[in-house]
């Protein structure tokens, strides 16, 4: 049996999300939980805890639907892909501004779209037979 596209890709990136959801709170010690500013994630990637638990809860999401079956996958990654495209675009506005609660920067909000690409990419395009099959 060949591993499903969305399984694979929502356990790998569900696995770096919980990484980086952890490595951050190395870099946010001194920040306010909702602070507009944080610290620097590898040097580029600006982070405040709210921000790190965004990212636990996003691995876990992902981490639990790509080990479960494709489609759980399918629809995480979707949903999140959607989410990350959203958010990707709204954070060039609010960056500056009051709104900006996670801490985004530029490089952020780069990596929010990239991830909206492959996400939503395999999650619309991979594993097309899973659809007709989940209506029983």
């Amino acid at each position: 049996m060949r591993t499903s596209p969305n399984r694979l890709i929502a356990t790998v990136f569900g696995a770096v999300y919980v990484l980086v959801g952890l490595l951050g709170f190395a870099v946010t010690g001194s920040v306010g939980f909702i602070a507009t500013e944080g610290g620097l994630l590898l040097g580029i990637f600006e982070v405040n805890p709210l921000h790190n638990v965004a990212h636990l809860l996003i691995g876990a999401a992902l981490l639990i639907a790509g080990l479960s079956n494709a489609m759980a996958a399918k629809a995480t990654n979707t949903t999140i892909g959607a989410v990350y495209l959203l958010l990707g675009i709204v954070g060039f506005f609010i960056a500056s501004t009051s709104l900006n609660i996670l801490a985004l920067n530029t490089a952020d909000h780069f990596l929010h779209l990239a991830s909206a690409i492959v996400l939503l990419g395999v999650g619309l395009t991979a594993d097309k037979t899973i659809r007709s099959h989940a209506t029983v």
